[in-house]
């Protein structure tokens, strides 16, 4: 829902830069996840059903994470350890090489904008600051970002290991620019938006189809005054019109 007139007037006397996260909210990336999940799922079944597979992957993977970090490479690495575990060691070779493969081909998928993002990235950046931040594997989103076509668009990049406040923080440093001035638009409220609310920014979030079970948020944001929620990222061009 586009926010009221008092805000966008706000946002308008306020706003210098617009920060993007990027999988899910500029292009397709968990709808592959929850594909590639799927399929280890059928290749456990001849140790384990479905049910019992995937909530012990999505364990091992939140474990993971301060190890790996995030993206294909870290899912497969938990997949095979996962597989190792629920096999008793006695895991086929083959199963493992397809685990291997199924890795590889998820970092071979195609960059799919969703709807709406190229025209309105291309109608803010001569107006307002442009960029991208977004956590993962540094390798494999360098190359989403090239595929999308969209780098031409963001005046600076950042990719971490994770989105915190402190985060956040340091990188507003970095472009010498105050909370206030700041706005994120996302889809993860864990990532993407609570923090820069508690800065004092501005948070836009816009709900992809399915979320990651660890990127959900148990904090009501509407509390903050500075954010609001949109359906689609084209409605950005109502508030920015």
């Amino acid at each position: 829902m586009t926010p009221p007139a008092e805000k966008i007037n706000a946002i308008h006397s306020s706003v210098k830069i617009i920060g993007f996260d990027a999988d899910d909210t500029l292009w397709v990336n968990e709808t592959y996840y929850r594909e590639f999940e799927e399929q280890f799922a059928t290749l456990m079944l001849p140790y384990v059903s479905k049910e019992i597979s995937r909530p012990i992957l999505t364990e091992t993977e939140i474990k993971n994470l301060g190890i790996y970090g995030y993206g294909a490479k870290s899912m497969t690495l938990s997949m095979l350890e996962t597989a190792l575990a629920l096999s008793n060691n006695q895991l086929n070779a083959d199963v493992a090489e397809k685990i291997i493969q199924l890795g590889r081909s998820l970092l071979e998928k195609p960059v799919i904008l969703l709807d709406g993002v190229r025209p309105v990235l291309q109608h803010l950046k001569d107006k307002y600051t442009l960029i991208l931040i977004t956590k993962g594997d540094l390798i494999d989103q360098e190359r989403k970002l090239k595929k999308s076509g969209l780098d031409q668009c963001f005046e600076h990049i950042e990719i971490v290991s994770e989105k915190t406040e402190l985060q956040y923080h340091k990188l507003l440093e970095l472009l010498h620019s105050s909370p206030d001035e700041f706005m994120m638009v996302g889809n993860s409220l864990k990532s993407d938006i609570l923090p820069v609310l508690k800065l004092g920014g501005w948070g836009v979030h816009i709900p992809f189809h399915t979320t990651w079970v660890h990127e959900e948020a148990h904090e009501d944001p509407s509390q903050w005054e500075r954010y609001f929620a949109l359906q689609h990222l084209n409605e950005l061009l109502d508030v920015f019109s």
